[in-house]
This record gives C-alpha cells, sequence and structure tokens, in this order.
C-alpha cells in the first residue's frame, strides 16, 4: 500500500510528552532553561542546553538513557508497526532533532518502519557534545512562514515530502499532529487526503478557528487508543480507495487488534526504505 504516505509530528504524538522538555526537566537544566528562553529561539535554546549539559559533564550515553525513559504508549508502537506491515509509506515531520529522535525509535523497535525523518539535525564533535542546527537556516534567510518557528516551516517541508513521494506516482496522504505548526503542514493536505489532530490541543483550536483552512478531511483524536484505531482506519480507508481492494481495511483492523500482544515476536523483514538523517532546506 505503498499509494499511501502517513507523515508524523514526533513530540506529544508519537511520543507522549515533548523531547525537549524531557531532557531538560530530567537532566537538571530547567532553571537554566526558564531562564534563557526569552532570549533564544527554541532551536538555538536547545543547542545552548546541550552545551551546558556537556559542561557538567554529562556524556552522550547519559542523554540516551534519559530519553529512552520517555513516555511512548505501547499502542502507538502497534499502530506504527501495524501501519508499516500494511506496506504505507511512514514519514516523520518534527521539531526536535535527529539524535532525540532515533535513540527513541530504535530503543522500541520503530526506527526501520520509518523511510524519511525531517528534522533538526544533530552531530555529535570531537569532544563529545551534541551540537543541534536548525533545519531551516534562518540566520541567513528567513522562511517567512507567520505560523511555524524560524529553524523549520512545516508547510515548506510537507511540500518538498509531497513532491518527492508523488514522483514514485499517486499518492495519498495522512497527517498526523498536535502544535501550532502542524497546522501548516495540514494546510498543504488535498481534498482526498486525511488530517489527524489530537483534539484539546494548539493545532484543534486553530482548526477549530479557521475551518476553511483544511482542505482535507479530519479525524480527530485524544490519546494513544484513539489514533490507533483512527490512524489504521485512514490508512485502510484510502488504501481501498486506491486500490479498490475491499480486504484492506480488515487486515489492517485485524492487525492492529492483535499488533500489541505480538510486538515481542519476530517481525518479518522488510527492506529499510530510504532514511535521510541530513537536514533537507525549509520546514514549518
Amino acid at each position: 500500500m505503498a499509494e499511501v504516505v502517513a507523515v508524523f509530528d514526533f513530540d506529544k504524538t508519537i511520543l507522549d510528552c515533548d523531547s525537549d522538555d524531557w531532557v531538560v526537566d530530567k537532566l537538571g537544566l530547567s532553571e537554566v532553561f526558564d531562564r534563557l528562553r526569552p532570549t533564544l529561539p527554541s532551536n538555538s535554546l536547545m543547542d545552548r542546553m546541550m552545551m551546558e549539559l556537556h559542561s557538567r559533564g554529562k556524556t552522550m550515553e547519559e542523554i540516551a538513557d534519559c530519553l529512552k525513559e520517555a513516555p511512548l504508549h505501547p499502542k502507538i508502537v502497534s499502530a506504527i508497526k501495524s501501519a508499516h506491515a500494511s506496506g504505507c509509506d511512514l514519514r516523520i515531520l518534527s521539531d526536535s532533532n535527529v539524535f532525540f529522535i532515533e535513540t527513541i525509535l530504535r530503543h522500541h523497535g520503530l526506527i526501520d518502519c520509518f523511510s524519511e525523518i525531517n528534522t533538526n539535525p544533530g552531530s555529535v564533535d570531537a569532544e563529545g557534545r551534541l551540537n543541534i542546527s536548525p533545519y531551516h537556516d534562518f540566520y541567513h534567510l528567513s522562511h517567512g512562514c507567520k505560523i511555524c518557528p524560524p529553524n523549520m516551516c512545516k508547510g515548506i517541508a510537507m511540500d518538498r515530502i509531497r513532491w518527492s513521494a508523488s514522483a514514485e506516482g499517486k499518492k495519498r496522504f495522512i497527517y498526523v499532529g498536535d502544535g501550532n505548526a502542524d497546522l501548516c503542514a495540514g494546510m498543504k493536505l488535498e481534498e482526498a487526503d486525511v488530517l489527524l489532530p489530537r483534539k484539546g490541543f494548539p493545532v484543534w483550536d486553530l482548526i477549530c478557528r479557521n475551518p476553511t483552512l483544511i482542505k482535507a478531511k479530519v479525524r480527530e483524536w485524544t490519546d494513544a487508543a484513539e489514533l490507533e484505531t483512527v490512524l489504521l482506519n485512514s490508512v485502510g480507508t484510502l488504501g481501498c480507495a486506491e486500490n479498490g481492494n475491499a480486504k484492506a481495511i480488515r487486515s489492517i483492523l485485524v492487525a492492529c487488534k492483535f499488533q500489541t500482544s505480538l510486538l515481542d515476536a519476530a517481525a518479518p523483514e522488510s527492506p529499510v526504505v530510504r532514511r535521510e538523517r541530513e537536514a533537507c532546506s525549509s520546514i514549518a
């Protein structure tokens, strides 16, 4: 079912918290973070926090161990594995950073479910310090979006994702998110696509105030269990519409029902699609 491409935000969507906040709180940076927050963009602030951790002697292993404890619901794990097993092309579009995301996905056995991770670059220097860079180099050129933070316009990134995926043939898209910038990505969807906003979060409030901004079908969700159901129903519906295969929905829902109990079983290997580990250009 490669005709369906599902794009996920990460923080408070796949992960049930903000990964930046998690690391800051758990590793004792709350005071310095709050003091510097008014003076720096969020992406630059997290790079500064990584410098602070390094100066305090915190290692990359300690940061990774902290990230592995961040809450990720088993229903999210089963939903992602079921959608991937159905043949859906899964991608991430996040304002976190590549080290945080890959560490968490690898820990939960999800890294190979995603063909592409679009996020802020993160690299470890010779001294063992994590450097976080902006997805969009706003120091030299603004992306011009009024919705998104200066380092990433998800609307611009979603345009690139649509273009690259559609080069392989007609695609239908699902977008899942919770924040303000996820509205910008959702505005790039067409009528045949599906937007899954998290109810009670900023993206939902923006949609309620401006419903005409969205052309796609909107199916809200509130928690991991509801996202699992809504996501797999959406994958199945779009797959059926594209393939005319009435069995697709039933097979995906069966996978959904039993996936959680099978998480510890060995899954059949599937080819790993390209995963981009460097910045792509601008994003919202």
